[in-house]
């Protein structure tokens, strides 16, 4: 069975056991590991059976994959930061940003339109070369995720808006980031649930057993940095969305599609992107 998904710690430290042979009754996996932005385009062509992807992404995907209600990145604090070196506003700036069916760069675009800002140039970069590219000149602002955020005044770097801070403000919801799809007619998705489900409760039960493969793929980060990022990203959504979690996700796709910024989806619930609200 095929999967992919980031080499990013929240990623490999959730999958470990799955993609080890620890998961009793799980089949043997094929792993593709790909930063999100790139697995949000790459889905559409189905070659994946189990995929991680953006929020964002779900209504250019939901004709050929099921949401799953574990695996994924959902929570509280987490949310993405737009930093700039200084400058207060994106008006007229050129913003460097991870990917444009990203869920941090919807969110970014949700804030700059109610906050009436409006940012003359989108810059779609590599995530590693955001940061520098914003302290040294090369662009205005930058929009970036997972573990800048403890990184990010090393930089010396300023964060104008914490995009989770804004988004928990204004909703009262937690912050869908990304998700676990299934493929339809492939994949049992009450199956894939409980191998998942199986796999982030062995991870907690024996963190040592993924160590080695988590700093393996986790491009240079110190171990401080990598038990900060698993901290913050594998939390009791991970292990089930639960009603918050699928009412989250609603509410971003629904404020996306009325903006005009993703297709409008059916709707949101358990086993189904598809199924009616």
């Amino acid at each position: 069975m095929k999967i992919a998904y980031s080499p990013c710690p929240n990623d490999t430290f959730v999958f470990h056991a799955l993609t080890h042979g620890l998961v009793p009754g799980a089949p043997d996996f094929e792993v593709t590991y790909a930063d999100v932005d790139v697995t949000n385009t790459a889905a559409l062509d189905g070659r994946f059976d189990l995929v991680k992807v953006s929020y964002a992404a779900l209504p250019w995907l939901a004709d050929q994959y099921e949401l799953l209600p574990c695996g994924g990145a959902l929570g509280r604090g987490c949310g993405p930061l737009v930093l700039t070196a200084g400058r207060e506003s994106l008006d007229g700036a050129l913003v460097a940003v991870p990917g444009e069916r990203t869920t941090a760069y919807l969110l970014m675009r949700l804030w700059a339109e109610q906050t009436g800002q409006t940012p003359r140039e989108i810059a779609v970069v590599p995530f590693h070369q955001i940061m520098p590219g914003v302290a040294d000149g090369t662009y205005d602002a930058g929009l970036v995720i997972h573990e800048a955020r403890f990184t990010y005044q090393r930089f010396g770097l300023t964060s104008v808006q914490d995009l989770g801070e804004w988004w928990e403000g204004d909703t009262g919801s937690p912050i869908p980031l990304g998700a676990i799809l299934a493929r339809k007619g492939v994949v049992d998705p009450a199956a894939a649930t409980a191998w998942i489900q199986a796999s982030v409760r062995h991870a907690w039960a024996r963190p040592d057993d993924s160590r080695a493969y988590v700093l393996e793929h986790a491009q240079e980060m110190e171990q401080a940095v990598v038990d900060q990022h698993i901290g913050l990203y594998v939390n009791e959504f991970t292990e089930n969305l639960g009603d918050a979690g699928y009412a989250a996700v609603a509410e971003l796709l629904g404020r996306a599609a009325d903006a005009g910024l993703t297709p409008r989806m059916a709707g949101i619930a358990v086993g189904s992107v598809g199924r009616a609200r």
